[in-house]
């Protein structure tokens, strides 16, 4: 008799736009039990702003993303956007990073779904709004901000120029969720 195998893979979920001001609020305890009801093994969660690390069977980032977004709206009645990589292309986005971090805190990736539409950037002068800085990449887009985050706002202009939700993190939290994912 043949035995087979599923192929697995690590893979970081990024909830968009919850537990902040009171809404959307998803407990990460609920959220590790939601992941482990759909199939997904070994859920651990980092901070209360969605983050999950999580073992399931290797499929597109796509598809493993709509189906986390699923069960979220069947268990909470909202619609919560979920930008899922795998922990290799977290690794990939840590050392593709082109910009000198500085301080981790003021440092910030936005993750996307989709590729980035550059064409909905063409002419726009990012220098426009030093020292703010900013550099992408296929999938996001990096942002340094030396005077901080509070009052940033090269991402905003560039959300609205490019018409599609994205979901931030900063560099310390990128780092601690690529370590938690790359853990045996």
């Amino acid at each position: 008799m043949t035995t087979r195998t599923t192929r697995t893979t690590r893979y970081i979920a990024l909830l968009r736009g919850i537990n902040v001001g009171g809404h959307n609020k998803v407990p990460m305890a609920e959220l590790r039990a939601l992941l482990a009801d759909i199939g997904y093994a070994d859920a651990k969660t980092l901070l209360q702003s969605g983050n999950a690390v999580f073992t399931a069977p290797v499929a597109a980032t796509a598809k493993v993303a709509k189906t986390v977004e699923t069960a979220l709206a069947a268990k909470y009645g909202t619609d919560i956007a979920v930008m899922v990589r795998t922990a290799d292309e977290i690794r990939a986005a840590v050392d593709a990073n082109p910009l000198d971090v500085g301080h981790p805190s003021k440092f910030l990736v936005v993750f996307y779904a989709d590729p980035v539409d550059r064409t909905k950037l063409e002419g726009f002068d990012a220098s426009a709004h030093a020292p703010e800085e900013m550099a992408l990449s296929e999938r996001e887009i990096y942002y340094n901000f030396p005077e901080g985050m509070r009052d940033a706002k090269l991402p905003i202009v560039v959300e609205r120029k490019l018409k599609v939700r994205g979901t931030g993190r900063n560099w310390a939290t990128v780092t601690k969720l690529l370590a938690l994912a790359e853990e045996e």
